[in-house]
């Protein structure tokens, strides 16, 4: 039997695999910055996790900030929290040197499938959301909540990725709009 888990040690690790894949970038991570960082072995990184792009999922999993799940009353608002809540994160300064671990992640089988599973935890409060408009009669199916997510997040990343541009409250609002207008297929009245 071998020494139980020490769990402080994990989070150190985890945090500073965050704080320098976020100020450095994936590429100049290694598993022995890891440990130097968080005063550790580079043993004690590999017995967590064999992979850089592991230890990296695990650490964008501690630490990328949640996604809300609040009750506004009306699909319409909840769509457009949970699209605050992903802007949030796009717009952070962390997020260019995160994005280039996403290339990686076909590389790695678990790394990826732990990515798919954070991924689908994060979209908990979307599918709660439409859970609840069905309930209240504002929509009569369940929509296909991939499709829904693509929408919802698709120009948000195309817009910080891709055109290097910020995003304001009318084009969060617009996103929103047409999403909504997709699933209930009426216009709505906020």
């Amino acid at each position: 039997m071998g020494r139980p888990r020490d769990p402080e040690l994990e989070q150190r690790l985890l945090a500073a695999t965050w704080e320098l894949v976020t100020t450095e970038g994936f590429e100049a991570l290694t598993m022995s910055r890891i440990a130097a960082a968080a005063n550790a072995h580079r043993s004690d990184v590999y017995r967590r996790w064999p992979t850089k792009m592991q230890v990296v999922t695990a650490a964008l999993a501690a630490h990328l900030p949640a996604v809300s799940n609040m009750d506004t009353g009306t699909l319409r608002g909840d769509l457009r929290q949970y699209v605050d809540d992903l802007w949030a994160s796009w717009s952070s300064p962390w997020i260019d040197p995160v994005v280039g671990l996403l290339s990686e992640l076909a590389r790695d089988p678990e790394a990826e499938a732990a990515f798919l599973a954070m991924s689908k935890r994060r979209a908990h409060p979307i599918r709660d959301a439409i859970a609840r408009a069905v309930r209240r009669g504002e929509i009569a199916d369940v929509p296909d909540l991939a499709l829904l997510g693509d929408l919802l997040e698709g120009p948000i990343m195309h817009r910080r990725m891709i055109g290097r541009q910020v995003m304001t409250a009318d084009d969060l609002d617009a996103v929103v709009d047409a999403a909504y207008r997709l699933f209930t297929l009426t216009v709505p009245t906020s």
